[in-house]
């Protein structure tokens, strides 16, 4: 007869939970006096949020004072493992809040446009980056690692766009019900959809190599998390809406809410894809389900955006280490790699925008927004990391494209917005009947 173990599993170590607690302490009170000052000099506040995780982390704190960095950010993976699971709850509630709010009446009207937008902006980074791929020093290429693959990787990695970023800029600057920030986030889904295709399929070949079954794995799964959440999802999310819209407390509904999130980024998960885009589906089916009172999600934005979604910015600033750059050979790169970055996402953009007719200012708007790369490359950076494909050196410098195309967006959509006004996007055939009223409504301030 087998005997089980009926012992209890081990609690938190008393140790593990004050730091823990101290890293979130520090990080929020970080964010929020980073984030203000941003806003004081008319910046987002995901500019702080950023910030805050660069110097807390061995960009600055590990040199200024080694000890305490050493204590607050340990190297036990256990420990900081409870931070970053905090911060993918983070983002993935971001996505799902940003898949509520998307105005869907505007992408069928103008989904031609988002189509030339994103698929401009995806082919003109992608060449220009394993073009740069290639022709990199190949001493900061790890030692194994295949140049074709890595070229591919460097692609792949030029060609994303962020939707977490674009979504909490577009926030923080109050563009969310401008019919432009809309498109441009359209666009975005459009492109992490396929830049998530494409890392799937390149990631595959850094491990298995390239086959006809690898190929439609990673097709597939994707197509069936969107049709298995349209013909089953739908209807349940309706009825599990319906049902805690009944009762006058907006609790049941923001439980509801998130665990449809939840549970749709744990689906994509299981299929190996990432958590965020089966949360940002879910988010969709939340938001044009009809059974949906947006004024009791409030509770839900605010915990969001006020503590998740920081803590989230953060982790992503502490993974980088800007002390590679003193190498002049990653300094080199950095600055190739950030160029080529910058214009083949600003250029692909503008082009898709202008090839739809619309004006210069309406595709500067789209040409910055689209740039900003944020978590979402730090992500594809992280795999490289994991699978060898990317040494040390190029992950910072992938790292600080993230951060870098994610300060550019801000001052740039503002100029550029500054020159839209409502007459130009009803003359754009952007402005829909609905516009004014969700720029007055909750789901505006999200």
């Amino acid at each position: 007869m087998i005997e089980s173990s009926s012992a209890p599993v081990p609690t938190l170590p008393p140790h593990s939970l004050l730091v823990f607690l101290l890293q979130l302490a520090v990080l929020l009170l970080l964010t929020l006096a980073l984030g203000q000052l941003a806003a004081r000099f008319k910046m987002p506040a995901i500019v702080g949020e950023l910030l805050a995780g660069v110097i807390v982390g061995p960009s600055v704190l590990s040199h200024v004072w080694p000890g305490l960095a050493d204590w607050l950010l340990p190297k036990d993976p256990g420990q900081m493992h409870l931070l970053d699971a905090v911060g993918q709850i983070g983002v993935v509630l971001l996505v799902g809040v940003t898949g509520m709010e998307l105005k869907f009446d505007l992408v069928r009207r103008r989904r031609l446009t988002a189509v030339r937008v994103s698929l401009c902006g995806l082919l003109l980074p992608l060449g220009l980056g394993i073009g740069v791929g290639y022709l990199l020093p190949s001493s900061l290429m790890p030692g194994r690692t295949s140049p074709t693959v890595f070229a591919l990787f460097l692609g792949v990695a030029m060609c994303v766009t962020a939707i977490p970023v674009i979504a909490k800029t577009l926030i923080d600057m109050d563009l969310l019900h401008r019919d432009v920030g809309q498109l441009t986030l359209a666009a975005g889904v459009i492109d992490d959809v396929v830049g998530w295709f494409l890392l799937s399929i390149v990631s595959a070949m850094a491990t298995a190599g390239l086959s006809s079954g690898t190929i439609a794995t990673s097709l597939l799964y994707p197509v069936g998390i969107v049709l298995a959440a349209w013909l089953v999802g739908r209807p349940l999310v309706k009825a599990a809406l319906r049902a805690a819209g009944r009762s006058p407390s907006p609790a049941p509904t923001v439980a509801v809410a998130t665990l449809i999130v939840l549970l749709g980024a744990a689906a994509s998960q299981a299929m190996h894809l990432e958590a965020v885009f089966g949360a940002f589906v879910c988010g969709v089916l939340i938001g044009t389900s009809g059974e949906l009172d947006r004024e009791k999600l409030a509770p839900l934005r605010t915990t969001v955006l006020a503590f998740l979604a920081p803590v989230f910015f953060a982790t992503a600033g502490i993974r980088m280490d800007l002390t590679a750059l003193v190498r002049p050979t990653v300094l080199a790169t950095a600055c190739v790699v950030l160029a080529v970055a910058i214009l083949g996402k600003f250029a692909g953009a503008f082009a898709g925008a202008k090839m739809s007719g619309l004006g210069r200012w309406e595709a500067l708007a789209l040409g910055a927004g689209m740039n900003s790369r944020g978590v979402i490359e730090v992500v594809v950076a992280t795999v490289g990391l994991h699978l060898g494909v990317l040494g040390a050196e190029t992950y910072t410098v992938i790292i600080l494209v993230a951060i870098v195309t994610s300060l550019m967006a801000p001052p740039v959509l503002r100029v550029a917005m500054a020159r839209i006004d409502e007459h130009a996007e009803a003359e754009m055939g952007l402005a829909g009947p609905n516009t004014r009223d969700l720029a007055s409504s909750p789901s505006a301030s999200v």
